[in-house]
């Protein structure tokens, strides 16, 4: 069988992680995230990333994580401001739609927004002497690493996390794949830093080494009250809560969750420099595990002789964007076929 560079979440989880499920498999926990190992987890992670007093939930998936945020955090008349190519606009099927709400989204400059967009936005707002019968821009939601695998700098989360106190409305950062963001060579931010930026993020396991789940952290206290409520309402607790605390606490010991990330961007960066020795083209300044090449038609058709990749879009008649992710699993042998395959193109 081929490999598969589709995405990040293709293999099951890290054997470390499928060990202490099978250790734990017969014993008896209470429900709904209100055993020891969520309790144990949410320690460890309040540890890693430096904020002793926020509060952790534990979640199944990243859009039932940003639907029960987005959907506590704002008023019915309120939507969400966000880039045009975010997640929670593009890749979630309407969620926040769904749940009667609107993404506000803002013209993206290789997956990023500025704090000046976010400022003009909410100025731009209540300028309008309709305002009221407009969508009040009431969040902000960025990821970390955006859509296509950019990283914003500290200078430019610090300034969004101005604006948006400035503003008024909390900063929620998805981070479903937020290990591979830190880890990667060209951030400038540690993990101690996140809680600091914003109200709300969430740390992914999913697509880095957990069988699924994410971990929600509320830094700002006035989203921590009944957010259990929206847990519930939103679809997101699950029975069985403690397999999601185990996976957390088993990736937050002896530092695997990062050297997971590491390993990805490791493998990401063997990839780049195929596509640069055979002198293809990058598609954006992706540093991170998602690599984005410029390919004709024939040579997409070539590519998927040997391997599986993602079409991204479309460049012109004759030419497009192919994505290529390597996750916490991608091996060796893997990287060498499809860097041979590139050296066909």
């Amino acid at each position: 069988m081929k490999p598969l560079f589709y995405s990040d979440y293709l293999e099951g989880a890290h054997p470390y992680l499928l060990q202490v499920i099978q250790e734990a498999n017969f014993e008896q926990n209470p429900g709904y995230g209100e055993d020891d190992y969520c309790k144990d987890a949410a320690r460890r992670i309040r540890e890693a990333f430096s904020v002793p007093d926020a509060d952790v939930h534990f979640l199944e998936g990243g859009t039932q994580t940003n639907a029960t945020v987005i959907s506590s955090v704002l008023k019915p008349y309120q939507g969400v401001l966000c880039p045009d190519t975010a997640h929670i606009a593009v890749h979630e099927t309407g969620a926040i739609e769904h749940i009667g709400h609107k993404t506000l989204t803002l013209k993206n400059n290789d997956g990023k927004i500025s704090a000046a967009q976010i400022i003009d936005a909410v100025v731009g707002h209540y300028a309008d002497a309709n305002h009221e019968h407009v969508v009040q821009p009431g969040m902000v939601y960025i990821s970390f690493p955006t859509e296509l695998g950019t990283i914003y700098s500290r200078k430019e989360l610090t300034e969004i996390s101005a604006a948006c106190r400035e503003c008024k409305i909390p900063l929620f950062i998805d981070g479903a794949r937020l290990g591979y963001g830190l880890m990667c060579s060209e951030c400038d931010i540690e993990p101690s830093d996140l809680g600091k930026f914003a109200d709300i993020f969430y740390v992914g396991g999913t697509k880095q080494g957990a069988l699924f789940g994410e971990a929600l952290v509320i830094c700002n206290d006035a989203y921590k009250k009944d957010f259990r409520y929206n847990i519930k309402q939103n679809g997101g607790m699950m029975a069985k809560g403690w397999l999601l605390g185990l996976q957390f606490a088993a990736l937050f010991t002896d530092n695997l969750y990062f050297s997971l990330s590491e390993h990805a961007l490791a493998q990401a960066q063997k990839i780049r420099a195929a596509i640069k020795e055979k002198g293809l083209k990058l598609f954006g300044g992706s540093p991170t595990n998602q690599v984005f090449v410029e390919l004709s038609l024939e040579q997409q058709e070539r590519l998927a002789q040997f391997v599986g990749y993602e079409y991204w879009q479309k460049i012109d008649d004759g030419h497009g964007a192919v994505r290529l992710c390597t996750s916490w699993a991608t091996t060796d042998e893997a990287i060498e076929i499809l860097n041979n395959a590139i050296k066909t193109l």
